[in-house]
């Protein structure tokens, strides 16, 4: 019996052991494909085919990176900026508002409905390829900015309306009734009190949007035919074709296409992991 105290000390310290060790096997295999990208996007042309694919540079060879400055690649960064940062606006703003309908306010087929918005989380993305191709087309929009705005932010507010959901029902009850009493409706105490208070939420909702919709790549390609309304996927794509033999320069697309998700998320993982978190928590 004197054993088991000793074998349950004994687990307790190999788990201790083990999980900062699975954080970092899994820290080198997210890291080391990004160096190889940059490393390999420093070398020339000829480095590439000459020496073993995993040396690093024998010079930094800063030219791949001139060469697609030089391009249209500011014009596709214009492109995604625009549509990313529209899109974001409008799916925080729209989902907030349905996520307090549903998480405060009592209406016919409140469980009805947000059952439906959530059962838009597991519609296939192909499914509605066509239609949306044939409604843009209709609407005069293909080949604009604007033709991405309607797919990014509808099939975005299903799992951004289930998240601010459940982070709106923790608010205490006590600060809405509170605004009430100041002479509020459903609008003021939103936008005054559930609006701020929900800015965890929030932010997890922006950056986890953000993050896909400037890598989204189907709906930019089916929507969009030229390179002044192209975003920074098809850019990869596009100058993948250019530079069919050079691959540093198309890995110099790939990490200027990167950057700026990165810089985003070393700023914003602290939000997006206490939003995601808030939601399971009671209290």
């Amino acid at each position: 019996m004197s054993t088991l105290p000793h074998q349950a000390t004994f687990s307790l310290r190999m788990l201790r052991m083990g999980v900062p060790l699975l954080a970092l096997i899994w820290l080198a295999v997210t890291t080391v494909p990004f160096i190889f990208v940059v490393a390999t996007s420093l070398k020339t042309p000829d480095e590439t085919f000459s020496a073993p694919v995993w040396a690093l540079p024998k010079h930094l060879y800063v030219g791949n990176y001139a060469a697609v400055l030089e391009g249209p690649y500011f014009t596709y960064f214009r492109n995604s900026l625009f549509v990313v940062g529209v899109s974001v606006v409008l799916i925080v703003i729209v989902s907030a508002m349905a996520a307090y309908a549903f998480a405060r306010l009592r209406f016919t087929f409140n469980k009805t409905l947000f059952a439906l918005v959530v059962a838009g989380m597991i519609v296939p993305l192909h499914a509605t390829l066509v239609p949306i191709y044939l409604l843009t087309r209709n609407l005069g929009l293909y080949d604009t900015p604007f033709a991405l705005l309607g797919p990014y932010v509808a099939l975005s507010l299903p799992v951004s309306i289930f998240i601010l959901t459940e982070f709106m029902r923790q608010i205490p009850r006590e600060l809405e009734e509170a605004a009430q009493l100041d002479g509020c409706g459903p609008f003021g105490i939103f936008w005054r009190v559930f609006f701020p208070l929900s800015g965890p939420g929030l932010a997890t909702v922006a950056i986890y949007n953000g993050i896909g919709l400037w890598n989204e790549f189907i709906f930019a390609y089916m929507l969009t035919s030229t390179s002044e309304h192209r975003t920074l996927p098809l850019a990869v794509w596009d100058f993948q074709g250019q530079y069919s033999s050079n691959v540093p320069a198309m890995l110099a697309v790939v990490t200027l296409t990167s950057l700026p998700l990165i810089v985003a998320y070393a700023f914003g993982q602290e939000r997006v992991i206490k939003g995601m978190m808030a939601g399971s928590l009671k209290g």
